[in-house]
């Protein structure tokens, strides 16, 4: 395995390589010898000479000479050195390979290194990276002790180590964190030793040459970035060690993001690499004592850096990588509560849940217990649905700015909206449904002139200052402001007493105990708001995108013609976009027309997340699975003798009294089921999960619920 590290390293002298380059070279001038760890290697002329150790497969060497051809094909702008010639000469000790390599120009670096100069660096390792991503060779698949693959191998030569202790403790938390992860890992053709000593930079500190490709093989990616963010830490006071690693990984994850098992591993295989360099190290001076100041070269700095690590070892997984240490639930909520005090909404369940990451319909803590999420519609095709996820992060990676320049992605949205919404010609894309709604209310008093707001009994708009006035669910008591007019949750009765500037209906009546509208009340509630005089809004942030499970918008499965929809929570799936769909006849006399401006509003990101919704909702189905899924979950929790009002996926089960159902709610909480509370009495269970819920869900909810009861 350690056959070229094992191996006597070539001992010609400068003369003797002077003489070997003109012959089989045409090279004149001295030979200056730049140092090598297994090999020899001289300046000579224009030409870089490199006479390889004996132990040295000559398949390695081609291996060498084609990923430098396939580089130059793929990537010709790479400041690699090239190849020039190949052959062998005879030695006294055997025959060694002889190459010739091209001369190019720089200095070496190291802890100097500007913060753009190590963005850079990380840019440069990446484009390396990608262009040998498509290179094979059969080679590659040799070993070597310095492939942090073999890491563990270096037990056999720790013994030699002055400070073992703290090289068996790096390797340990190898063993125990990385060699699991490992399989995970892409894994390619990569450089192996992208380190300082391997590269030249120009005056900017960037890099102007890529050296010595002796170390490639085939090796897990992050594991070759590691072997750079060492080097680039080395020397560097402590206090700067993390930061000038974590703009190296930021230049390269430009150019080559790294997946979540990447990040995870990183701190360590950093760590390991440190261990690596003072084993071998050491392990190499023991044979070869003559060389020691070449091989001992980086012990210092290495050193520095491990006793950094032994203060602690998870530091280096926080700084470099994603772990993050978990906060105990209640060590979290009192830092909530001390830092958001009574402005923030208390927490939903006795026993608060602490979310870590969300899958599907699923919400998991951190000790990984999963939560059947049937609470939440904001991720309305499911948490953290993949090609969504997808689409911000590249949309993110190309382009974020504001409305004020022209970017596919705002038009686009807004025609596709348009597109399922006939007889309406105008978007204006927000960030929340508050805002949606708030816009839609100065247009109504703009354009009619007055100021009457009808709603129904407990309806929730939003929270802006105006929409904080026709959402009663929040209302202090004894609040009631004079310009809005409610009426019962069945629109039985419509008694307009004032000039009306907007009714607001959100067809589902979610705050008022999920009670949905008949497709008659809600068309006579539109028919008595127009001959008031006021404008009608379609409030479709909690019963739109397909939760009705008769069609995208549920005004459209009522019968409805508002004068304005507005979107909301689920429209990004969690990133925060928004929409309001009107007339522009309707725009056009309103006072502020052309001068109203979101700076986020449906900027390139929000606007890609918004349309892969659309785009997911329609391939995976997800209106007709509303209605089916809604259909059989209604049915099964009526069978258990409750009374159950449902709109598709919004589903209500009428309890005694609110104590029974807070009792219900934490019970279901409890035995990992997420559910919700609404109406004016806090009665009604409001089941209200993504669209993506399936009927194994729903046998684990109805089971859950019926232990609950």
């Amino acid at each position: 395995m350690t056959s070229v590290l094992e191996s006597t390293p070539p001992r010609f002298t400068p003369d003797e390589v002077a003489a070997i380059g003109a012959e089989l070279f045409g090279l004149q001038g001295e030979a200056r010898d730049l140092g090598s760890e297994r090999d020899q290697t001289f300046l000579v002329g224009d030409g870089v000479l490199k006479i390889s150790n004996l132990g040295e497969d000559a398949a390695v060497l081609d291996l060498e000479a084609k990923a430098l051809a396939h580089i130059e094909r793929v990537d010709p702008e790479l400041p690699v050195a090239r190849l020039l010639g190949s052959t062998t000469l005879d030695g006294p000790d055997g025959t060694h390979f002889v190459r010739l390599f091209e001369r190019r120009h720089g200095h070496h670096g190291g802890p100097e290194l500007s913060d753009g100069a190590l963005r850079d660096y990380g840019v440069t390792h990446a484009r390396l990276a990608r262009a040998l991503r498509g290179f094979f060779h059969p080679a590659a698949g040799r070993e070597l002790l310095w492939d942090l693959a073999h890491a563990l191998d270096l037990r056999a030569h720790t013994a030699l180590v002055g400070r073992r202790a703290l090289v068996d403790a790096v390797l340990d938390r190898y063993e125990e964190r990385v060699v699991p992860r490992w399989p995970l890992l892409p894994a390619q053709i990569v450089h192996g030793d992208l380190n300082l000593d391997n590269v030249l930079l120009d005056e900017h500190g960037r890099i102007s040459a890529i050296l010595d490709f002796g170390d490639v093989m085939h090796s897990a990616r992050v594991g070759d970035l590691a072997v750079a963010v060492a080097s680039l830490m080395r020397g560097r006071p402590r206090g700067d060690v993390f930061r000038a690693a974590r703009l190296a990984v930021d230049g390269y994850t430009s150019r080559s993001p790294l997946e979540p098992d990447e990040l995870e591993v990183l701190g360590d295989l950093v760590a390991t690499r440190l261990a690596a360099i003072v084993t071998i190290s050491a392990w190499r001076v023991s044979r070869y004592p003559e060389n020691a100041a070449y091989i001992q070269s980086w012990d210092d700095d290495s050193w520095a850096l491990l006793e950094l690590w032994r203060e602690d070892p998870g530091r280096w997984s926080r700084e470099l990588g994603a772990a993050r240490p978990v906060v105990p639930r209640a060590e979290l909520a009192r830092r909530r509560d001390a830092a958001m005090g009574a402005l923030l909404t208390r927490l939903t369940y006795d026993e608060p849940v602490h979310v870590a990451r969300g899958e599907g319909v699923w919400l998991i803590e951190p000790d990984g217990r999963r939560l059947l999420d049937a609470y939440n519609n904001v991720p309305v095709v499911g948490h953290c649905h993949p090609r969504v996820t997808e689409a911000v992060v590249r949309q993110t990676r190309t382009l974020n700015t504001h409305a004020r320049y022209l970017y596919e992605p705002l038009v686009e949205l807004s025609e596709r909206l348009l597109a399922t919404m006939p007889g309406f010609d105008t978007v204006m894309l927000v960030n929340s449904g508050s805002e949606a709604n708030d816009l839609a209310w100065r247009i109504a008093r703009g354009v009619t002139g007055n100021d009457g707001a009808l709603i129904t009994e407990h309806a929730y708009h939003g929270v802006t200052d105006a929409i904080a006035d026709v959402s009663p669910e929040e209302w202090p008591p004894g609040f009631s402001p004079t310009h809005v007019v409610r009426v019962a949750p069945d629109l039985a009765e419509i008694a307009i007493d004032r000039p009306l500037a907007a009714t607001f209906l959100d067809a589902g009546l979610t705050s008022d105990g999920i009670r949905p509208a008949s497709a008659e009340r809600a068309q006579a509630l539109a028919r008595a708001t127009r001959d008031a005089g006021g404008i009608f809004v379609a409030d479709e942030v909690q019963v739109g995108h397909g939760r009705s499970g008769l069609d995208l918008w549920a005004y459209r499965a009522l019968g409805i013609e508002p004068d304005v929809v507005t979107l909301g929570k689920p429209m990004g799936n969690g990133y925060p976009v928004a929409a309001l769909v009107t007339r522009r006849e309707l725009v056009e006399r309103f006072p502020f027309a052309r001068t109203v401006f979101s700076t986020f509003g449906g900027n390139p990101v929000a606007a890609r997340a918004a349309l892969t919704v659309l785009d997911v909702i329609e391939d995976e189905r997800l209106v007709e699975n509303a209605a089916r899924i809604g259909s059989l979950l209604r049915d099964r929790i009526a069978a258990l003798g409750l009374e159950v009002r449902a709109f598709g996926l919004l589903v209500g089960v009428q309890l005694e009294s609110a104590e029974r159902a807070r009792e219900v709610v934490n019970a279901l909480r409890r035995d990992g089921v997420l559910v919700g509370r609404t109406g004016p009495n806090d009665d009604v269970l409001k089941i209200r999960p993504p669209l993506v819920l399936g009927e194994e869900h729903v046998e684990i909810l109805v089971a859950a619920l019926e232990r609950a009861l």
